[in-house]
C-alpha cells in the first residue's frame, strides 16, 4: 500500500475499520532504541536554553511530560522555544537504526490486517520515518501523522488532547466507533475512549522483556512472552490488552 505523506491524503470515505497505531513501545521497543538518549537531549536542551543545571532541567522536562503529555508543549507555552528547532535537536539519535528492535510476527501481522492503517505518534516526522524504514513497516501503513501535523490554530494538539481527536475524525471522515487505538500509554487512550474511539493496550514492550532483533525477531536465547498472558490489568476505558499485532484479527 502506498504511504501518503501528506495528512491531506488521508481524506477517504472507503468503508471499513481505521487503526490508529502509535509508533514508540508500541510497534518496536523504543524504551531499548530511543528513550534514554531522547531524555538526555532534551534535558540537555533544556541545560543550555534556560540555563538550568541537569537535574533542575530534569525536573522540569519530566514535569512537563506529566503535565501536557509532551515536553515540548511546556517549553513552547512557557519559554517561546520554537518547536521545530527542539524537535531537530533532541532526537537526531546517531545510530538508532542499528538499536531497534521490533517483532518479525508483528510486521507480517500488520501486512495481513485489513482496513486502513495510519501512525499516530507524538514523535516528529523524521524520526517516525527513520524508525518506519529501518524496520520495514512504511509499506504497511496508509498514512503517518505525527507531532508537526497535530496543529490546531496554530498550537500543537498532540496525544492525549481530545480536540486532536475530533479533527482527526472530522479529517478521516469515519465515526468514534470504527476507529481503534492501538497504543502503550493508557493517558492516550483514556481520551481516546471518551470520544467514542475503541482503545488496545499494547503491552509487549512494558517490562522490558523484548528481545527481538533489527529485523528476524529473534529474541536471541530469551523465553518469549507466551500469548495471552498480560503483565498489568486491564482498566476499564481499554478495551483489549494485547502482547502481538496478531491479536488484533480476533477483536470484534
Amino acid at each position: 500500500m502506498p504511504l501518503h505523506d501528506d495528512p491531506a491524503a488521508l481524506n477517504s470515505t472507503r468503508p471499513g475499520r481505521v487503526w490508529l497505531f502509535d509508533l514508540d513501545n508500541t510497534l518496536h521497543d523504543a524504551s531499548h532504541a530511543a528513550f534514554g538518549e531522547t531524555n538526555r537531549a532534551m534535558t540537555q536542551y533544556i541545560q543550555t536554553h534556560l540555563g538550568l543545571d541537569d537535574s533542575q532541567a530534569s525536573a522540569l522536562r519530566q514535569h512537563y511530560w506529566n503535565h501536557y503529555g509532551a515536553t515540548l508543549l511546556g517549553l513552547v507555552r512557557n519559554h517561546g522555544v520554537r518547536a521545530a528547532h527542539f524537535l531537530e535537536e533532541t532526537h537526531r539519535l546517531p545510530g538508532l537504526e542499528g538499536a531497534l528492535r521490533t517483532s518479525a510476527h508483528d510486521r507480517a501481522a500488520l501486512a495481513q490486517l485489513p482496513g486502513r492503517k495510519l501512525i499516530l505518534t507524538n514523535a516528529p516526522r523524521a524520526y517516525a520515518m527513520r524508525v518506519l524504514r529501518a524496520l520495514d513497516l512504511l509499506r504497511c501503513f496508509d498514512g503517518v501523522i505525527c507531532i508537526e501535523d497535530m496543529t490546531m490554530f496554530g498550537h500543537h494538539r498532540p496525544k492525549p488532547d481530545a480536540r486532536m481527536f475530533r479533527h482527526l475524525l472530522a479529517r478521516l471522515q469515519v465515526p468514534a466507533h470504527r476507529c481503534v487505538l492501538v497504543e502503550d500509554t493508557l493517558e492516550h487512550q483514556k481520551a481516546a475512549h471518551a470520544l467514542g474511539i475503541r482503545t488496545v493496550w499494547m503491552q509487549r514492550y512494558l517490562d522490558g522483556r523484548f528481545r527481538g532483533t533489527l529485523r528476524d525477531g529473534i529474541n536471541n536465547g530469551r523465553r518469549p512472552r507466551e500469548v495471552g498472558v498480560h503483565p498489568c490489568r486491564r482498566p476499564p476505558y481499554v478495551y483489549a490488552r494485547i502482547n502481538s499485532i496478531q491479536m488484533l484479527r480476533a477483536l470484534r
